[in-house]
């Protein structure tokens, strides 16, 4: 069973959320929260698999709450996902830099975020080719020193892969692309987790783009 916590400042929100995530068998709501102290709180006490979380809110907002659930050791395998009113928020790159797992739109139709769900816990990342576009464009306005002793850390391969993934491209995608078999890349994928001590795939791309492995224009070829 997938167990998720909402937190979202709107009630109505949130109970539509919990009607159409309970819809599933395999998913059941752990608790709800109105604020990012309290998502916070709610998500140390209850460890849930999937936290989906409003950006904008009163107090503490979902991007402070974000990072505070991603540093806190405890709480290692909770995957955020951020949940916004446009794709084009300004704030989704700040979340993606948080730590967040990905985003969701407030108006995804209830098979997809259903799907959603079961995809971040999972381990995979919501995060589209257009997404990590404006990611890469966020990154290329602030640039930072290139860190060396990360790119020492893979071969040339693996350094393949996470260009790929830093596109937004799926394991399917990348075995296409890359003549790999599924498993092949799935074994990539984990070394890659491993070796660079990333939560998950939303991780990689960030990682990717912050440390230079990823160019502007590079992950969009």
């Amino acid at each position: 069973m997938i167990r998720v916590a909402l937190v979202d400042d709107q009630e109505l929100m949130r109970a539509g959320l919990r009607a159409l995530l309970e819809r599933a068998e395999d998913i059941t709501v752990a608790g709800e929260a109105a604020e990012g102290r309290s998502g916070y709180e709610l998500t140390l006490k209850e460890r849930p698999d999937v936290v989906l979380m409003d950006i904008r809110m009163p107090g503490v907002d979902g991007i402070e709450a974000t990072r505070r659930i991603v540093a806190d050791e405890r709480l290692r395998s909770v995957r955020v996902v951020v949940l916004t009113t446009f794709d084009t928020d300004e704030h989704l790159f700040d979340a993606i830099r948080a730590g967040a797992s990905g985003f969701l739109l407030k108006n995804t139709a209830p098979d997809d975020l259903r799907a959603a769900v079961r995809t971040v816990a999972g381990g995979e990342a919501l995060l589209s080719p257009a997404v990590t576009r404006r990611v890469l464009a966020a990154v290329a306005r602030e640039p930072r020193p290139v860190d060396r002793r990360l790119l020492d850390r893979l071969t040339d391969r693996e350094q393949e892969l996470l260009v790929e993934i830093a596109a937004g491209r799926s394991n399917d995608e990348i075995s296409g692309r890359l003549f790999l078999s599924p498993s092949t890349t799935r074994t990539y994928v984990s070394r890659l987790l491993t070796k660079l001590d990333a939560r998950d795939r939303a991780q990689l791309v960030h990682l990717a783009y912050e440390s230079g492995i990823v160019q502007p224009g590079e992950a969009s070829r």
